[in-house]
């Protein structure tokens, strides 16, 4: 079982290339966004009850997909809510399942981000949208994305286009396609 951690920060085209791989390979995508935009219906953002809850959440879902034996693709940004070494307790009961848990970073330059932040396909789900609270929120941002083990491999998302770099992390961590997607 393998579990394929996308992140990145805001606007990076971390759901983007993860639909591709998802579509390139079969792999099932659980984007954070699901549980995120779940808790948003009755909870505050940031509420202790709403970290507690996202973060149990996430884990059910890597724990099934362990249960199973079944590789997973997820997507995550790091952010101040997120409680610290998230991750680490993610590669933790991943491998002692049997599994692995394989890294991979989505990077854009500030100017590409601050033009894709109000696209319209960010509307799908609940996602930063303004530019203002991105300029605001771009600090926190930064410093929790120190709390991220390193990556395998690292994208940049603004030179290769989102089926390219599906393409590079299956590559990568030997995730196969499928023979019609090719």
């Amino acid at each position: 079982m393998k579990l394929v951690f996308i992140w990145g920060g805001p606007a990076s085209g971390k759901l983007t290339v993860a639909r591709e791989l998802a579509r390139l390979t079969g792999l099932p995508l659980f984007h954070n966004h699901l549980v995120v935009d779940a808790l948003l219906e009755r909870l505050e953002f940031g509420s202790s009850e709403f970290v507690r809850l996202r973060e149990a959440m996430w884990m059910a879902g890597f724990e099934t997909a362990a249960a199973a034996g079944q590789s997973l693709i997820f997507t995550f940004q790091p952010e101040p809510t997120i409680e610290a070494g998230f991750a680490e307790r993610v590669v933790a009961m991943i491998e002692a399942a049997g599994g692995e848990v394989k890294f991979a970073r989505l990077v854009i330059s500030r100017e590409e981000q601050e033009k894709r932040i109000a696209n319209d396909s960010r509307q799908e789900f609940r996602k930063l949208v303004s530019l203002d609270l991105l300029r605001e929120l771009s600090e926190g941002f930064a410093s929790s994305e120190q709390d991220m083990p390193a990556a395998q491999l690292v994208v940049d998302s603004e030179v290769d286009d989102p089926e390219t770099a599906a393409r590079r992390i299956a590559s990568a961590f030997g995730v196969p396609a499928l023979s019609a997607a090719n």
